[in-house]
């Protein structure tokens, strides 16, 4: 670990040396190369210098111990009982920091949501959590454009896709793909019987062209009126877009927009993160059998969480977390869980580190 350190901090060195240099600084795509590298390094590094100054710190507090006098030996006691609890802690935090990197983490997000099993019900708890991710994103300062929407007219949705955009959106976000379950009493029920629905979600991280090989002549573009509950352009001009990719029967709607070179555009971005979904869990099916664990899986076969109304309850089922504050949680308080997700996943990783 400490070798790999080492190599770290002394490429880091270098690039500071490389995006002062006039010549580097003339040549932006070089240059922000550097500094982009540099940014990804500078936590470790940071780390790793307030590592070793706690491991100096700590060799003089023992050359006090054996030398100093007593006043100064209980002084030093006590500062290396603190120092080695530092110094464990850290070194944790650098296993941490040196876990590979999941390429897309800091990518933005395209999350699809499907109502399931339920009905009506379901659409409407799918409408929950479309709120839901929204809010959350509005307490991130993350950016939120509705790329689809197919509602049922009675408040609930049958299917959204909700474009977010935000630094480190893919990496908090991922571990929402699944099947969540709901239990509560629909309003339509008169005798007080509580239903289970589901919504399954997907979160893909959206992708740039070079990472997705796709065939124009693949695709099969169609047009159409669009259809909702009215306003300008709705089934008047033919803005709606469909997509068709061929090879592989995927299809992609859009008609959010007046124009439809917007939606055809949309369409496309929702289409390579699709492909790109794909290619990941084809890859991703030939290590399934390494991790016993879902937590970022990105299996939305799998039920990852209950939402209880009669308790007021939520239960993720992969860390095994209960909390009570279901209202504050639909509200985008995401974060307890979310976090307890991550931290379990670099458990998971730490076995094999």
């Amino acid at each position: 670990m400490f070798d790999k350190l080492d190599f770290i901090t002394e490429k880091y060195d270098e690039l500071a040396q490389k995006v002062s240099d006039p010549e580097i600084i003339n040549n932006q795509p070089v240059w922000q190369k550097h500094v982009k590298e540099m940014g990804e390094m500078e936590p470790i590094v940071k780390k790793y210098k307030e590592y070793k100054k706690a491991k100096a710190d700590l060799t003089e507090a023992k050359e006090i111990l054996e030398d100093g006098d007593e006043e100064m030996r209980e002084l030093a006691k006590m500062e290396i009982s603190e120092l080695e609890d530092v110094i464990e802690q850290q070194e944790e935090e650098l296993r941490i920091l040196l876990l590979p990197k999941d390429p897309n983490d800091e990518k933005n997000v395209i999350l699809e949501i499907r109502a399931g099993t339920g009905g009506e019900e379901a659409a409407l708890f799918g409408a929950d959590l479309l709120r839901m991710y929204t809010r959350y994103a509005e307490r991130n300062r993350w950016k939120t454009e509705l790329i689809e929407l197919n509602d049922t007219g009675l408040g609930g949705i049958k299917e959204a896709v909700l474009l977010i955009k935000g630094k480190g959106a893919y990496s908090r976000l991922k571990y929402e793909s699944g099947a969540h379950r709901v239990q509560r009493v629909p309003e339509t029920e008169s005798s007080g019987r509580i239903h289970t629905s589901a919504a399954t979600v997907a979160v893909l991280p959206e992708v740039d062209d070079v990472e997705v090989d796709l065939n124009p002549n693949d695709v099969r573009v169609d047009v159409y009126r669009a259809s909702g509950n009215g306003g300008q352009c709705v089934n008047t001009t033919d803005s709606a877009v469909r997509l068709t990719h061929e090879p592989t029967g995927l299809v992609v709607t859009c008609q959010d927009e007046k124009s439809q070179i917007k939606n055809k555009e949309k369409a496309f971005k929702v289409l390579k993160s699709r492909l790109y979904d794909l290619k990941m869990q084809e890859q991703n099916k030939e290590i399934a059998d390494q991790r016993k664990s879902m937590v970022g899986s990105g299996d939305r076969s799998e039920r990852i969480r209950t939402y209880n109304f009669p308790q007021g309850r939520v239960s993720d089922h992969r860390i095994g977390v209960t909390l009570y504050k279901l209202d504050n949680f639909l509200d985008g308080d995401l974060d307890e869980i979310i976090d307890g997700l991550i931290t379990n996943d670099q458990a998971e990783k730490m076995k094999n580190f």
